[in-house]
């Protein structure tokens, strides 16, 4: 696979690779001094989620998420993020955004305040899916937080993988730029496990997150659970997972089967779901009473993506325009960085996403599939345990070091030729490449086992008191920071206008509701046909 790989690296141009765009979106809970959950509303002066581009809300109205816009400078992105960092965190009212992907002690499941999106029918919806979310999957697993990297590769670059007799694209460039997605998705899958042992920063949670769970954890300090070797329990069995969803079997093979695959889920009723009902003594308990009630209810650690026009669904828009880029959804918030992750990591997720974008994907299968989610779990529990072996798609085991070995020479080639095309950065590439070997040749560097040890030395013996002070170190470290008016100025417009948007949108509806949720729901895609 290197010399195939090597081949195709040689004939891209360096200042090709340039055009690589990015963009990130960062879940946060809302933690007050004591370090328990926010109860306050989404403050005003952020804008209304429903609409502000760059400051919303997820599952909770205490859970921020932040987004920048699409960037090819990786230190643009990262300066966008602290900006709204900065803006967030001057409007919260001495709050802290917990630094950590698994929450701050919760209260009870019911007292967790679901995000409110206004009046409309679409800001309605939004706020009736999520209260399916909590009927179905109970709050505090939808509190889990995390970060989210959108990647794309340059427009002028897909007429030059057309070219590539291995790749085997298509030669319509619509159908060519699914296929090649669809490849680095099904490498991603298979050897997403590395992201998991390298960057995995939740081995630990409170122990309130799993009172009447079924666990295998043991205690740690006075308030915490873990494994001892885990890296990310968020993606592991107790974390953002959904037992219902397994007998999905989602087909990553083309956009075709991929969208065949959710189809079923978005449009059959499914028995649980359906005695649940859609209404409850008058209030909506969900958006209907299929598998999935919206494509985004759907738990990929990757997904095809192309952005969506007003009122469209986003497997339509998909079937429509195909992929544009892929969002990466398993990475950990760094709990060192204050912004939650560092132009380091986002180097090797280049190398790796166009790793997986360069090599030949063989298609994947039930038995791959299933390896591949077994990889997941044993890494995300057991990932720097001594002798871990893990599944390949021959039933086979192999040892995880030596898999991990394999995967970085592999990479070697990609890294030299990002720093080709940026010189700039002196070798930066090589340096996150070699940042990844140590952590695999020493996994007490990793963050997980960073995280370990620090609750081992901590005088209070607690998570909470641990991650609290570092949450509150990272928002003193952001609001020291210099912001200028003229950012001051546009953020506070932003919010302003978000608001305008909002009754715009507010006003223009018309008729009633439940017809135009009917609509919604049915309206998913049409079938493609190739």
């Amino acid at each position: 696979m290197t010399d195939s790989l090597r081949t195709r690296l040689s004939a891209i141009e360096p200042a090709t690779l340039r055009g690589i765009s990015r963009g990130l979106e960062k879940e946060s809970l809302r933690a007050t001094a004591d370090g328990s959950l926010s109860m306050r509303p989404h403050p005003r002066a952020l804008g209304a989620p429903l609409t502000h581009p760059r400051i919303t809300t997820d599952f909770s109205e205490s859970q921020v998420e932040l987004i920048t816009g699409v960037h090819e400078d990786i230190e643009a992105c990262l300066a966008e993020l602290t900006e709204i960092h900065q803006i967030t965190l001057a409007d919260i009212d001495g709050e802290s955004l917990w630094c950590t992907s698994m929450p701050c002690p919760l209260p009870a499941d019911d007292q967790i305040p679901i995000g409110q999106y206004g009046s409309s029918f679409v800001g309605r919806t939004k706020t009736i899916y999520r209260v399916g979310l909590k009927h179905r999957y109970g709050s505090r697993m939808q509190t889990i937080s995390g970060l989210h990297y959108n990647f794309s590769i340059p427009q002028t670059l897909w007429p030059l993988l057309q070219q590539m007799p291995g790749l085997r694209l298509d030669e319509n460039p619509k159908r060519a730029r699914s296929q090649g997605y669809f490849g680095l998705i099904r490498n991603f899958r298979q050897h997403s496990w590395l992201l998991l042992l390298l960057f995995g920063a939740s081995p630990l949670v409170q122990r309130s997150f799993a009172v009447g769970m079924p666990h295998i954890l043991k205690r740690f300090g006075r308030d915490a659970l873990g494994l001892p070797h885990a890296t990310s329990l968020r993606m592991g069995p107790l974390g953002y997972q959904s037992d219902a969803q397994s007998r999905i079997g989602a087909s990553y093979n083309c956009l075709k089967s991929y969208a065949e695959s959710l189809y079923d889920a978005l449009t059959q009723p499914y028995p649980a779901y359906e005695k649940m009902g859609i209404l409850y003594e008058g209030e909506y308990r969900q958006l209907s009473t299929s598998l999935l009630q919206i494509e985004n209810e759907f738990y990929g650690t990757i997904r095809p993506k192309q952005p969506i026009r007003p009122k469209e669904r986003p497997l339509a828009a998909l079937a429509a325009r195909g992929v544009e880029y892929v969002e990466v959804r398993l990475m950990d918030l760094d709990p060192f960085s204050p912004i939650g992750i560092t132009a380091e990591t986002i180097r090797f997720l280049d190398i790796f996403l166009l790793y997986c974008l360069l090599s030949d994907s063989p298609p994947d299968s039930p038995k791959i599939t299933a390896a591949q989610a077994a990889n997941r779990h044993a890494v995300a529990q057991r990932g720097r345990e001594p002798g871990l072996a893990l599944q390949q798609g021959d039933g086979s085991l192999r040892p995880l070091q030596d898999w991990g070995q394999e995967l970085l020479k592999d990479l070697q080639p990609v890294a030299e030729r990002l720093d080709e095309a940026f010189p700039e950065h002196g070798g930066a590439y090589a340096a996150a490449l070699q940042m990844a070997r140590q952590r695999l040749e020493s996994p007490d560097t990793t963050p997980s086992a960073r995280l370990l040890a620090e609750l081992a030395a901590n005088e209070e013996d607690s998570l909470t008191a641990l991650t609290l002070a570092r949450s509150q170190a990272h928002r003193q470290h952001l609001l020291s920071l210099p912001l200028t008016a003229d950012v001051r100025e546009a953020y506070t417009r932003m919010a302003q206008e978000s608001f305008i948007e909002q009754a715009d949108i507010e006003a223009a509806d018309t008729g009633d509701y439940e017809q135009w949720r009917q609509q919604y729901i049915t309206s998913v895609f049409p079938l493609i046909s190739d």
